[in-house]
């Protein structure tokens, strides 16, 4: 496996274990609809959270949650609609970012919690 997957698997394990820690419910890990991807779904007792994890070794260029663009906010939305309806879940949905930074010298977690709204499918100006 290349470094760059190496680094996202472990950051999504951290991720995962600092949820857990937090109280959350993991539900799912890396559940995909098609060719669209959540990396965690957890569970609180009012709602589902759907957690894109960015990990990078730097912070040089760029935030990792920098990295969450609109198209992949829209992917995310699409992706917890199917798994709303699929799982007939009445809960209300949230969207949250979890930045990771993993190198010889630092491990550092940003959770966001509600990070952003849902995105429609067309986008607007």
């Amino acid at each position: 496996m290349a470094f760059h997957n190496d680094l996202g698997k472990l950051g999504e394990d951290m991720a995962t274990q600092y949820l857990i820690k937090k109280g959350y419910s993991i539900v799912e890990r890396n559940w995909r609809s098609g060719n669209l991807e959540v990396d965690i779904i957890a569970m609180t007792r009012t709602e589902v959270v759907f957690v894109e994890v960015k990990t990078r070794s730097d912070d040089t260029f760029m935030n990792p949650e920098d990295a969450v663009d609109w198209q992949k906010r829209r992917n995310l939305t699409i992706a917890a609609n199917h798994y709303i309806h699929y799982k007939k879940i009445n809960l209300e949905p949230r969207f949250d970012i979890i930045s990771i930074i993993i190198n010889d010298s630092r491990k550092e977690i940003t959770h966001f919690e509600d990070a952003f709204l849902p995105v429609s499918k067309r986008r607007r100006y």
